[in-house]
């Protein structure tokens, strides 16, 4: 456009000295007064154009140097915009890590709650077999000492000795039933230290005997979790599954469905994973499972609800 509009000028002015010459080689005597007010005229138009050909110059020097800094405020904000992004994703990288971590520090700490649990419910039971035997030694029992002695036999009777009644199977009635408390408890700390089978035996022993109670649902959580360390995922999977069937509300529950996703994985059955994973998250959203599910199915590269 700018130089479309120093043309016309151009091309004005060489007119207008086309026409002063032409009649500049008319003879002398044709020379008026006419003719030199219009070569002052022409003069003065060019003038006018010399005069506008400095002014688009000076104005399109002006609009060149307005398009160089605006192209270098875009190449600047561009940058930035790449820098912004940058930091962006290596704090999403590092909150994604510290999230992982805090997934980790919070098992521990339910772990070491679970074991410390055990360590006062071994000191309390030592506290009270140490009563009972304060008790017995302070209060001895007469009817033990009647029994230790035995009747005297009438003479020339033989004396002769009682069968013994015999002893009854624990799973039999009538069988003495183990205190739940106490059985758990041994149960947990024999997890803690890697004697699964004599775990195991202990935690079937609370479903058996107390089915209803809310420790029986740990109890089933626990099988599960042996399975695991096993690295017996299916039979981890079907004692997770017991735990979310028969004992929904019990707080293990949250945790059963995360490590059944976890055992899914490991059977590389990674949509039944993903399925659990956000079954998770919406039936407890505010635990700390929860949280660990969402880490992971960032990790998996998928979203937390499904579209």
């Amino acid at each position: 456009m700018l130089r479309s509009r120093t043309t016309h000028p151009r091309l004005l002015a060489a007119a207008v000295l086309s026409f002063v010459f032409a009649f500049s080689a008319s003879p002398a005597h044709a020379v008026s007064k006419e003719i030199v007010e219009l070569q002052t005229q022409v003069q003065q138009l060019l003038d006018m154009v010399q005069r506008l050909q400095s002014t688009l110059d000076s104005r399109f020097g002006v609009v060149q140097h307005l398009a160089e800094q605006t192209a270098d405020d875009a190449n600047r904000m561009t940058a930035t915009v790449n820098t912004l992004q940058q930091k962006l994703n290596t704090q999403n990288d590092a909150l994604g890590s510290k999230v992982d971590t805090v997934s980790g520090q919070v098992q521990s700490l339910n772990d070491s709650v679970d074991e410390v649990k055990s360590r006062i419910a071994k000191l309390d039971k030592s506290i009270q077999d140490l009563e009972a035997q304060l008790q017995g030694t302070q209060n001895p029992s007469a009817a033990g000492s009647a029994a230790a002695a035995p009747p005297p036999a009438e003479s020339g009777a033989p004396v002769e000795n009682a069968p013994a009644a015999p002893a009854l199977p624990a799973n039999q009635p009538g069988a003495q039933t183990p205190p739940l408390k106490e059985t758990f408890q041994a149960a947990v700390r024999d997890y803690n230290a890697a004697r699964y089978e004599v775990a195991a035996g202990e935690f079937q022993d609370v479903l058996h005997y107390y089915p209803l109670d809310e420790m029986a649902g740990s109890a089933q959580f626990y099988l599960g979790e042996i399975a695991y360390r096993q690295k017996n995922y299916t039979g981890a999977v079907k004692a997770y599954n017991a735990v979310l069937e028969g004992f929904p509300g019990n707080p293990k529950a949250p945790a059963a469905q995360l490590r059944k996703s976890l055992a899914l994985l490991q059977m590389d059955k990674k949509e039944a994973a993903i399925t659990e994973l956000r079954l998770l998250i919406r039936r407890h959203p505010q635990t700390p499972e929860a949280a660990q599910a969402r880490v992971k199915l960032n990790s998996l590269g998928v979203k937390a609800a499904a579209h």
